[in-house]
């Protein structure tokens, strides 16, 4: 057992070596609004865990793709997400001044600026899918896919739903993290399945498995900002119950939350059985993004 997690480690740290190194050549350049470029590649490169574009290279090679084929669109997929972050991090937003232990966007190049890296960041990413190459059927149906997780539908509905403060019970709160956590997440896990050449029955499960892995990934996160420290996640710790904000681990209690971490996690495991021939590492990325620590 230990030295397959060991291996699985290894995996998971190639798959980021991947992702890493493409990102690198974005957004370069002596141009007139470098420093604009400057504040994208400061918030694209700043790290984090990258699940989305793991996910991604990762259900390719389960349908039976070559990651090499999905590297682009998982590297649009980073984009998108970062675009997220930045939003979510301005005044307006969030209000947050750190973010992977370092100052968010805003606070380091200006409001103006991190808004526009923002959307900068949004565009670029359909940019890069779309110069994906693979055949152009399956070219649209990732644009697709990602416009609707980007969008009322996804993070931005999601967003928007998060603002309001409304959320009282498990079921509201549910439907935000579906739209604005799960729905990329979810997003990623399609389009590599589709990058791989892999059928329908394995669009759906991956989905399925997506939709939990993001459930359980965000009652993580919200018992993580009460339990962890400053160090480990890399911003303030109690941030949401300072700014009085609703989570998982507001609304119930740190064992609730972990039942439902552990229910997420084995429907989203229960979900690979029968559609792909190798799903070890799937199984072990949601094991491990259960019991993370930050």
């Amino acid at each position: 057992m230990r030295n397959e997690n060991h291996t699985m480690k290894e995996e998971f740290k190639r798959c980021l070596t991947l992702v890493g190194d493409r990102l690198e050549s974005f957004f370069t350049g002596d141009y007139p609004y470098k420093t604009l470029l400057e504040s994208m590649r400061f918030s694209l490169l700043a790290g984090g865990k990258r699940i989305r574009p793991v996910i991604c290279l990762k259900f390719c090679e389960a349908a039976g793709g070559d990651m090499q084929k999905a590297l682009r669109p998982a590297c649009a997929l980073e984009m998108l997400h970062t675009y997220s972050l930045i939003h979510d991090d301005l005044p307006c937003m969030d209000d947050d001044d750190f973010r992977r232990g370092m100052p968010s966007n805003h606070i380091k190049f200006g409001e103006f600026t991190a808004t526009l890296a923002g959307d900068a960041l949004q565009a670029a990413a359909f940019e890069t899918l779309i110069k994906t190459d693979l055949p152009p059927a399956a070219v649209v149906e990732m644009a697709r896919i990602m416009a609707e997780a980007a969008g009322v539908h996804g993070i931005c509905g999601g967003q928007y739903l998060d603002m309001q403060d409304k959320r009282q019970v498990y079921d509201e709160l549910e439907k935000v993290h579906r739209l604005k956590t799960a729905a990329l997440i979810s997003a990623a896990a399609r389009i590599g399945v589709i990058a791989g050449g892999g059928s329908p029955e394995q669009i759906i499960a991956a989905q399925h498995y997506a939709l939990a892995v993001g459930m359980a990934f965000q009652v993580r996160d919200d018992l993580l900002d009460i339990t962890a420290t400053a160090e480990e996640l890399g911003k303030p710790i109690g941030s949401d119950k300072k700014n009085d904000k609703i989570t998982f681990a507001s609304l119930m209690s740190e064992g609730k939350c972990e039942e439902i971490v552990r229910a997420e996690t084995e429907k989203a495991i229960s979900a690979l059985e029968g559609a792909f021939d190798d799903p070890f590492f799937l199984i072990w990325l949601a094991q491990m993004l259960a019991g993370r620590k930050r």
